[in-house]
């Protein structure tokens, strides 16, 4: 049944959707420490008081933006179907999906990092739905792992956590990275050669912890 305050319902999602679209950016371009409420509120077409309604604080903004970019990169590997793949050929389109995910969300690796830099303390306030998320994923991971053990493509007494870290260690680092790494290393690491052999070498990796 539409009610009378069916249309105010839907612009207050739009405006909570739009002002954490604008956040992100925010969040993403200048930490938490350097981002401003104004900036957000002009970015999203809104304003100030909007944003403490929906958001309680600038630091509530925050948690919301760092759940969001969770659920949004978590949501994503749903949709690869994993588990209808060979399990090689599944860890191999995981593993160039995170690097992929990474490269194409940059604001996804600079709000883990400023999330870092605050030692969690907002994503400990969401920790039960970010764990869940990732409990889900470290069990979609474990069964790829336990249907090549079977086949026997994988070789047993592989911790899925493990892998799952690494994964997102060996593909985080290198954009985390890209910046000092470019200028330590003597090259462009954002090149397209560069990249098209760090991936390929980031498979490769992979394909050796669990190759039986």
């Amino acid at each position: 049944m539409v009610t009378s305050t069916t249309p105010k319902k839907r612009d207050s999602e739009a405006t909570r959707k739009r002002v954490l679209s604008a956040a992100r950016i925010e969040f993403s371009k200048l930490g938490l420490s350097g981002a401003r409420t104004e900036s957000i509120a002009t970015r999203s077409n809104s304003n100030k008081r909007m944003i403490y309604e929906h958001f309680g604080s600038k630091d509530g903004l925050f948690e919301a933006v760092i759940q969001a970019a969770w659920e949004d990169i978590r949501a994503a590997e749903l949709k690869l179907n994993l588990q209808d793949m060979e399990p090689m050929e599944a860890m191999r389109t995981l593993v160039r999906f995170t690097w992929k995910y990474y490269l194409k969300n940059p604001h996804f690796v600079t709000l883990v990092n400023s999330e870092n830099l605050h030692r969690a303390i907002h994503l400990k306030k969401i920790k039960a739905k970010v764990g869940e998320m990732q409990a889900h994923m470290v069990a979609m991971v474990a069964g790829i792992i336990d249907r090549g053990v079977a086949s026997g493509a994988f070789r047993p007494g592989i911790d899925p956590l493990q892998v799952v870290i690494t994964i997102a260690a060996i593909n985080f680092y290198y954009f985390s990275n890209r910046h000092t790494g470019s200028v330590v290393y003597n090259v462009d690491l954002m090149s397209d050669e560069a990249l098209e052999n760090r991936i390929a070498f980031n498979v490769l990796t992979i394909e050796g912890i669990l190759r039986a």
